[in-house]
C-alpha cells in the first residue's frame, strides 16, 4: 500500500512475472533511497556513499 501511494500507482505498468519483480525491485530501491534522503540528509548521504566506494 505505501508504496503504491507514494508512486500514485493503481497497478503494475508491466507484464510477465520477470518484468513486474524488476518494476518492484525498481520501487523499492527508489522508495528506500527517497527515505536514506530525508533521515540522513543529502551531504550525508553522499559522504557516507563516498565512503563506502559507491
Amino acid at each position: 500500500g505505501t508504496l503504491k501511494h507514494w508512486m500514485g500507482w493503481t497497478h503494475f505498468l508491466t507484464r510477465g512475472i520477470e518484468n513486474v519483480s524488476t518494476e518492484m525491485s525498481l520501487s523499492v530501491l527508489a522508495y528506500n533511497f527517497k527515505r536514506v534522503l530525508s533521515i540522513l540528509g543529502f551531504e550525508n548521504t553522499m559522504k557516507a556513499m563516498r565512503l563506502s566506494g559507491a
